[in-house]
């Protein structure tokens, strides 16, 4: 991309990351969060809401409706995680983070869940998922040129209905009903929502993968992350943000954003979610939420990096993360900037 056209890294119009007022207020029309830039003219707007949480809990800044609950869709997954251990289930290291995955589909993925299964005496038919294919493109590329088809363990989150499969088959509860909303194990993760969110589910729906889904808002998002790496060592909260730090491939890929932050900012728990949701929480309780209104998932690198960067975090994966390039001509001619 030549000079003449390159766009500045933050547009000199951009919104600060504002202290949320005390009356809560907000603007009727959610704020641009991110900006579509191509040869130096800005073609499109994402607009969506943000809040950041200061190491004692309190809302440092927001940006658009954070009161308001969303479907955090896979950033749920590490409350779901706990809620399986609650159940019972006794998991731990690679197989642990599987259980809160939204996995890419590559082999060691795939190899883990059809072992999970043997070791509890299920086979991928029980699994309720919906056949898919890899979600990281390079993989499904490799993946289709070896002649394979959509299948359950592949789907991304496979790792997530093992678990619940081997947590209702550890406690003899009914396999086939498993995602009822009303299931007891289903009844478990929602407490585990409502605790760690410190607000109650505002609604309940179902998920791309069939899985029930609790919404909570943005604010209560950041508050779970943030009680799960805060929790005492051994409780299933604790667990599950410790297998996911220390496993960070299990969660995504090796080629994905949530793998890189956990694996080069040391303490770091970081969920992506369909629909452009994220969440992260640092070591020392300081988290994030946010979600792009139209659900534009391209945005969420350059979102996640600058606000990681007004959070003051400082570190060489932020760019990496934030890179977003958009080509014209087989060429760079643009990028996906944040726009605050």
């Amino acid at each position: 991309m030549s000079a003449s056209t390159a766009p500045s890294a933050v547009p000199s119009s951009a919104p600060s990351c504002a202290p949320a007022s005390a009356s809560g207020a907000w603007d009727a029309v959610p704020p641009v969060l991110a900006e579509v830039v191509r040869s130096g003219f800005v073609e499109g707007r994402h607009r969506g809401s943000l809040v950041v949480l200061a190491a004692d809990g309190s809302v440092e800044c927001a940006l658009g409706d954070v009161s308001a609950p969303v479907f955090p869709r896979s950033s749920n997954k590490p409350m779901q995680a706990a809620g399986v251990l609650r159940a019972g289930l006794d998991l731990a290291g690679e197989r642990l983070a599987l259980a809160a995955a939204s996995h890419s589909g590559e082999v060691f993925h795939r190899d883990l869940v059809h072992k999970m299964l043997g070791e509890h005496g299920l086979t991928p038919a029980q699994l309720q998922c919906p056949p898919d294919l890899p979600l990281d493109p390079e993989e499904k590329e490799t993946y289709l040129a070896a002649g394979s088809v959509r299948d359950r363990v592949v789907m991304n989150c496979s790792g997530k209905h093992t678990a619940m499969l081997a947590a209702c088959a550890l406690r003899d509860w009914p396999l086939e009903s498993y995602l009822d909303a009303e299931h007891p194990l289903q009844r478990i993760v929602r407490t585990v929502v409502e605790e760690a969110a410190g607000e109650p589910v505002a609604a309940v729906g179902t998920d791309g993968c069939g899985a029930p889904l609790a919404a909570i808002s943005l604010t209560g998002l950041a508050r779970a992350y943030r009680a799960f790496v805060l929790a005492a060592p051994g409780t299933p909260e604790r667990r599950v943000a410790d297998a996911m730090r220390a496993h960070p491939e299990y969660v995504a890929g090796t080629r994905r954003p949530d793998t890189w932050l956990m694996r080069e900012v040391p303490g770091a728990l970081s969920k992506m979610g369909a629909e452009a949701v994220q969440a992260v929480a640092l070591p020392d309780g300081r988290a994030l939420a946010f979600k792009i209104d139209d659900g534009g998932t391209r945005t969420l690198g350059p979102v996640l990096a600058r606000a990681l960067t007004l959070m003051g975090l400082d570190a060489p994966v932020l760019e990496r993360i934030g890179h977003a390039p958009l080509l014209g001509g087989g060429r760079q001619v643009g990028e996906i900037r944040a726009a605050f």
